[in-house]
């Protein structure tokens, strides 16, 4: 066995963990430039997976798929300093404005080029939407078999993969025949710290792009080190439809945003008496909180 071609689909996100009161414009929208970018937590989760197999079957390559601005090579790099071997960038005015089903339709056609592959892992959802639609909506697209709330890849034999699935009432063990895309839990095991050879090895890695507009000249280094070329692809590198991407291809439609900010105001004590509570209860029906 000459190991397993492993795609991880991985985002970057702004961090909504730490959500402040400058998080939003006053139009409503994400004020991005007040929130880190950051690797998708479940993505992590995802690597994780995807690297536990290439440590158990020689040969094996992991490769981070991502859709985004140009600074979204930055969890790419993550990824390499942490055990993947490579990345590819899509990115392109175009995918601009994508929902999940533009996105997955991107990504899918992105694979297709890709063409060889095994296995395609992702986190279950990402915290800046948490639709969890982008991994079942790609293997659909794909023709591919899913499983979804993955928590632990247990093994791989004859061709088909062993693994445990988290349940909202208890756990699932299912076996399942490659290729195919899978899905992994938040409950999964955390991803491996950065590794400092790795670190060392793949620090100077950059796209196109990156390349294009950096001040230190390591062009000597990109020419004897394949390696460090981060692959960045546009629309014109994959076959789709102008139609089924970005804003066109989006049918959702946000219809409106409320920035609620929770502050702490007055307070009263309530005693345990039945008259508190009875005056609590009458004060949160008519402020429609119960009722």
């Amino acid at each position: 066995m000459s190991g397993y071609k492993i795609i991880v689909l991985a985002k970057q996100v702004p961090d909504t963990r730490n959500v402040g009161k400058d998080a939003m414009k006053a139009d409503g929208t994400i004020n991005r430039a007040a929130l880190p970018a950051i690797f998708n937590p479940e993505d992590l989760n995802a690597l994780e997976q995807a690297l536990r197999i290439k440590d158990q079957f020689p040969g094996t390559t992991v490769t981070i798929l991502t859709m985004g601005p140009g600074r979204a090579a930055e969890i790419i790099r993550e990824g390499m300093f942490r055990g993947a071997d490579d990345g590819i960038l899509l990115t392109d005015r175009a995918f601009a404005g994508s929902d999940t089903l533009a996105t997955s339709y991107a990504l899918a056609q992105t694979l297709k080029k890709i063409a060889s592959f095994d296995l395609i892992i992702a986190g279950r959802q990402a915290i800046d939407g948490d639709t969890a639609q982008v991994g079942p909506q790609v293997a659909e697209k794909l023709g591919l078999p899913q499983v979804t709330y993955v928590e632990e890849i247990r093994s791989i034999e004859n061709g088909k993969v062993t693994m445990k699935r988290r349940l909202e009432r208890g756990v699932e063990v299912v076996r399942c025949p490659m290729p195919l895309v899978i899905t992994v839990n938040g409950s999964a095991p955390d991803c491996r710290a950065r590794n400092a050879k790795l670190l060392m090895r793949y620090k100077h890695a950059k796209t196109v792009s990156e390349l294009q507009i950096a001040n230190e000249d390591y062009m000597h280094l990109y020419n004897d080190r394949p390696y460090l070329n981060i692959k960045e692809w546009t629309v014109q590198d994959i076959d789709s439809n102008p139609e089924e991407l970005g804003l066109a291809g989006s049918p959702t439609k946000v219809k409106k945003v409320d920035n609620v900010v929770l502050q702490a105001k007055e307070a009263k004590i309530i005693t345990s008496s039945d008259e508190d509570i009875n005056l609590l209860m009458r004060e949160l029906i008519d402020s429609h909180t119960i009722g």
